[in-house]
């Protein structure tokens, strides 16, 4: 297999660098159209943090590029919450590229690396460099990355439901929806019979896998074996993401293959993880690793230790899916990933050419950028704010 990704993280093949133009951090208020709760809490809205900005080639030519903070409200998915990004975006990450002078999207993390911490702010401010940079030569994301694939199999996140039977009605919809794969979030009491009662209901054949978002510990391993039988793709973040050999140690408990994600930060704490056997498949997903460069990183060094991967999600409106649609296009994403079809939690986009699903598939985006356009309309009717910090 050939990966042809250093033109993106290495700097190897930079061609230009641009002068950064003035960044507009905006926040906006999206309703989601059903709750979503996992084991760390419920959501039934989005305040999300966007930023755009404008970079000027050597010709004078302006153009602007988008990118999404996946931050939730509170930290509780991680350390980082939408108004501390906000912040830090605006006082120190900001500042620091200022200060680099001209650069390009692959310039971004390193002119960044001596602030500690806030990876998902960083991801934010490299993605909008990254969209207006593949914009400004007129290249598609998935083109640049020498992606594989012109469309990705669709998997479906299922929240946490009070009962099995509101679950099974749930699930029969995104099955009659064409979803190829169900993922179920679980937590202690809604588990072992919750996922009986789906994989009775979709049969042997749907793939199907299960979320714990950290809810279990160390001396639950006999009692996540019970899973096994229920011929499950993977157990996913089952422990606490500092809990690294408890990973490996219930990966020798547990037939389920252990999946990691919160505890997945950067390529070589994953290399680590793969090493100490605690990573039998990898969620990538770019904010929670620093950008969609460093997720790329990943994506190689899990490939050349045959680890599978796919592509989580965090609700992201159309900017985040579309990109992530490209990125799954990777030849190491073998699994089917959460890039679900936007109605899935909006019933109404901030992009004009939603993520649609047909036959259970997502077609990867071809424009240049990232592969969306903005619905301006709408994108202010939902805004709360915006401040340029020029």
């Amino acid at each position: 297999m050939t990966l042809r990704h250093d033109a993106l993280h290495d700097n190897a093949r930079r061609d230009t660098t641009f002068e950064l133009g003035a960044f507009e951090l905006r926040r906006i208020a999206m309703p989601l159209v059903t709750p979503f709760r996992t084991s760390f809490g419920s959501q039934s809205a989005r305040d999300i943090l966007l930023v755009r900005t404008e970079i000027t080639a050597d010709d004078g030519t302006v153009t602007e590029g988008w990118g999404e903070c996946v931050a939730l409200s509170e930290p509780s998915y991680s350390p980082e919450y939408v108004d501390g990004a906000q912040h830090v975006i605006e006082h120190h990450l900001i500042p620091r590229l200022r200060a680099a002078g001209r650069l390009d999207a692959g310039g971004v993390a390193p002119a960044l690396a001596k602030l500690h911490g806030h990876p998902m702010a960083k991801a934010a401010l490299e993605m909008a460099v990254l969209d207006a940079q593949l914009r400004a030569t007129g290249t598609s994301f998935a083109s640049f990355l020498g992606a594989t694939n012109t469309t990705i199999p669709s998997g479906v996140s299922v929240g946490i439901h009070d009962t099995v039977d509101d679950l099974l009605r749930t699930v029969q919809g995104y099955v009659d929806d064409g979803y190829v794969r169900i993922k179920l979030k679980i937590e202690p009491g809604s588990d072992i019979d919750h996922v009986a009662a789906v994989r009775e209901l979709i049969g042997p054949d749907t793939p199907l896998q299960v979320d714990a978002n950290t809810a279990y510990r160390r001396t639950d391993g006999r009692h996540l074996a019970q899973l096994d039988p229920f011929d499950l793709l993977l157990i996913e973040q089952p422990l606490p993401e500092a809990d690294i050999v408890g990973h490996a140690l219930l990966a020798a408990e547990v037939d389920t293959p252990i999946c990691l994600d919160e505890s997945l930060v950067s390529a070589s704490g994953t290399a680590d993880a793969i090493e100490l056997g605690a990573c039998e498949i990898a969620n990538i997903k770019p904010g929670r690793v620093g950008g969609y460069l460093e997720a790329i990183r990943i994506h190689d060094l899990c490939v050349a230790n045959n680890i599978p991967v796919w592509c989580g999600g965090m609700l992201e409106t159309g900017i985040g899916r579309a990109a992530n649609a490209a990125l799954a296009a990777l030849p190491g994403f073998t699994l089917p990933g959460d890039i679900s079809a936007s109605t899935r939690f909006y019933a109404q986009d901030i992009v004009t050419d939603p993520i649609t699903i047909t036959d259970g598939h997502v077609t990867v985006p071809t424009s240049p950028g990232l592969g969306f356009d903005i619905d301006q309309a709408f994108l202010d009717q939902v805004t709360t704010s915006t401040h340029t910090v020029d």
